[in-house]
């Protein structure tokens, strides 16, 4: 599929045909996602790997941070630099000081006017959703949202690759005749590269907002934070435990929840479970709850649809618990255990009880 509905036999030479206002535009870029002085993790993600399709490109990375005038928004230029990206746009303005969709989208829109990129690149984040849409639609161009894969074709053209129809289809987009080519990734989906050492440096170019804050509808009158506390914190964990409707009831996911515990370990579970009110969304695991790679991801009675694939193929280690041999799961998975969850669950959990204490007794 493409965004301009043609189909992939008639992408050949379609560089060439790019219109001629387009012809210029080259570079990928990056949105360093900064608020309230902390960059969203899912940035430098994103510039490890707009540093692959820059040099499949044969083009520079750049990074675009948008922010105060601040220590903290200098620290995000800095960090753009050591997560790969050779020159940052940068914006200082107090109406950047907290999100607010004019400014924002005014600036980007003015720097992709000024400053050409082919590719854009902005993470799946409340923020970044609400940016990469606005921005989408008033440059008229094309946006993938919720991006699993990027890659660059043989015409040299964005390859995104999202799931579709509630999960059960990837499917790859192409923005041929419009540019920037715009995509969100999610958090968790594409790997953390590896933070060059020492000084780092690169090009700086600071451009300033040209806003006033009476051209702003928006006011910021209080800001209240989250409350983290009791959230699950599926994304960064390193040993995830989850449960699906293989476990056959709600009282059996305890099971999953007794495993969790003694490893040290958050749990989740599949779609199904939320739908059924055995867990709360934000403990959803998949393409359309979270996205997680941790070292080590146990999953137990989940059958493994494309829907949770996509948010678990990025685990170092991938044990799939499962009566059914042929389970989708099986086909990812890297250790399986044909068997009943309500009997290996407890098992586990049991024999991980007896080795970690023998652990901390030796210790």
């Amino acid at each position: 599929m493409s965004a301009d509905n043609k189909p992939a036999s008639s992408r050949a030479g379609m560089k060439k045909q790019l219109p001629e206002k387009f012809i210029n535009y080259k570079h990928v870029w990056v949105f360093v996602e900064l608020e309230r002085g902390e960059v969203h993790p899912v940035s430098w993600e994103l510039l490890g790997e707009g540093r692959k399709l820059a040099d499949k490109l044969g083009v520079q990375l750049a990074g675009v941070v948008m922010g105060p005038p601040a220590a903290t928004t200098r620290a995000a230029v800095e960090g753009s630099y050591r997560y790969g990206a050779d020159t940052v746009y940068l914006m200082e303005d107090p109406l950047l000081t907290d999100y607010r969709n004019e400014p924002f989208t005014k600036a980007m829109t003015d720097l992709v006017n000024t400053y050409q990129p082919e590719i854009l690149l902005l993470g799946a984040t409340t923020l970044g959703r609400d940016l990469a849409g606005s921005v989408a639609t008033t440059l008229a161009t094309g946006l993938t949202a919720d991006c699993t894969e990027l890659a660059i074709d043989d015409e040299g053209s964005l390859a995104a690759t999202r799931p579709t129809f509630g999960g059960s289809l990837l499917c790859t987009i192409h923005t041929l005749n419009f540019r920037p080519q715009m995509a969100t990734i999610r958090p968790r989906v594409m790997a953390m590269p590896e933070a060059k050492d020492g000084e780092v440096s690169g090009g700086l170019i600071e451009v300033p907002l040209n806003m006033k804050e009476d051209d702003v509808i928006t006011k910021i009158l209080d800001f209240i934070a989250d409350n983290t506390t009791n959230k699950a914190q599926l994304a960064y964990a390193d040993v995830v435990v989850a449960g699906g409707m293989g476990l056959g009831k709600p009282e059996n996911f305890k099971l999953v929840k007794d495993l969790a515990e003694v490893l040290g370990a958050e749990y989740g579970g599949s779609r199904p479970l939320v739908q059924k009110g055995w867990i709360d969304s934000d403990r959803q695991i998949g393409q359309t709850g979270k996205t997680i790679r941790p070292k080590l991801y146990i999953a137990a009675g989940i059958s493994g649809a494309i829907q949770h694939r996509v948010g678990v193929e990025g685990a170092d280690l991938i044990l799939a618990i499962n009566t059914d041999p042929n389970a989708p799961i099986m086909d990812f998975a890297h250790l399986a255990i044909i068997g009943d969850a309500m009997t290996i669950l407890p098992a586990l959990t049991e024999a991980f009880r007896k080795r970690l204490s023998v652990n901390r007794m030796a210790g």
